[in-house]
């Protein structure tokens, strides 16, 4: 089995014809079909179910589809990775929505300024997400919601970022200093959108219910940013991380919460295995970075230690 094998198998197999996977490799279609049927006999199954319109995967197919894309994915990335050696190496950094706001815009530029030439690729991606890519490979870092414990073995550290409420002017809990969260039980809330980020979302209301209370969520948004407009627009309160304090805008109030049963953190992650050089570089940076965002937190919420 070669690789040509393989790119034949999954052009064939997304484009549905034999006719049209020839006219996009450049190949004739007799080659093609031989080459196929190679791989067939050797694999000891049928791939394809062959019909007039085209072809359709078996089941033996479908499995092998699968499979096929992420060898030719990884032969990709090693000659990604080869290359980029030479141009000072290849970082994957994933991070949460809550960090992109905060962490993402201090750190990429002092990791640019450190490593001009390295090829850095970032993707948004939660936080169970985020182990999983480490244990495949697939990414290198990331930034995290805090995690209690994992399903692999992590290099890992945290950047408090508890939970506060965010109140707009003029509502009866509007302030900055700390504040019980039962106070909050009749208000009308602000939520993050599920789907998007389903820890944090449960979290949050893991707090209101340990407060003794369900919250009213009312309004939903997706981003860090969108809560806080909604919020400010005086749609509601919102239970919000407290480094939201550094994307504030006017007319909103950031409470810290008062013995909150539920930590808050950002959590820097990476692999325990063996790590390139540009991954003990992006590390170290990490850590002057949170150390420094600690610092500002501490100076811009009242009550936060």
């Amino acid at each position: 089995m070669e690789l040509r094998h393989l790119r034949y198998f999954v052009a064939v197999a997304e484009l549905g014809s034999f006719s049209r996977a020839a006219e996009k490799l450049f190949v004739a279609q007799p080659p093609l079909s031989t080459q196929v049927r190679q791989l067939e006999e050797e694999i000891g199954a049928p791939l394809f179910v062959r019909h007039a319109r085209g072809v359709r995967l078996t089941a033996a197919g479908t499995a092998f589809l699968e499979e096929a894309k992420q060898v030719l994915a990884g032969v990709e990335r090693a000659k990604r990775i080869a290359v980029s050696g030479q141009h000072g190496g290849w970082i994957r950094i994933a991070f949460v929505p809550s960090a992109a706001h905060t962490l993402l815009p201090r750190l990429l530029p002092r990791l640019r300024a450190a490593r001009p030439q390295a090829e850095v690729d970032v993707v948004e991606m939660i936080t169970s997400d985020q182990v999983e890519a480490l244990r495949t490979g697939r990414i290198d870092a990331g930034l995290a919601r805090a995690i209690p414990g994992a399903s692999v073995p992590l290099r890992r550290f945290e950047l408090a970022d508890p939970f506060c409420l965010a109140v707009p002017r003029g509502h009866p809990l509007f302030g900055t200093t700390p504040i019980d969260l039962a106070a909050a039980a009749e208000a009308t809330f602000v939520g993050f959108t599920r789907y998007l980020g389903p820890a944090f979302f449960d979290q949050v209301i893991s707090l209101c219910t340990d407060a003794g209370f369900s919250p009213r969520i009312r309004y939903e948004a997706s981003t860090v940013f969108g809560v806080l407009s909604l919020v400010g627009a005086g749609l509601g309160v919102a239970i919000v991380p407290a480094s939201s304090v550094l994307l504030l805008p006017p007319g909103i109030g950031l409470r810290l919460i008062k013995r909150a049963t539920r930590p808050g953190g950002i959590a820097f992650i990476a692999g325990k295995g063996e790590a390139n050089a540009l991954v003990e570089t992006f590390t170290a940076l990490a850590r002057e970075t949170f150390a420094e965002v600690r610092a500002e937190l501490r100076r811009r919420i009242p009550g936060l230690r």
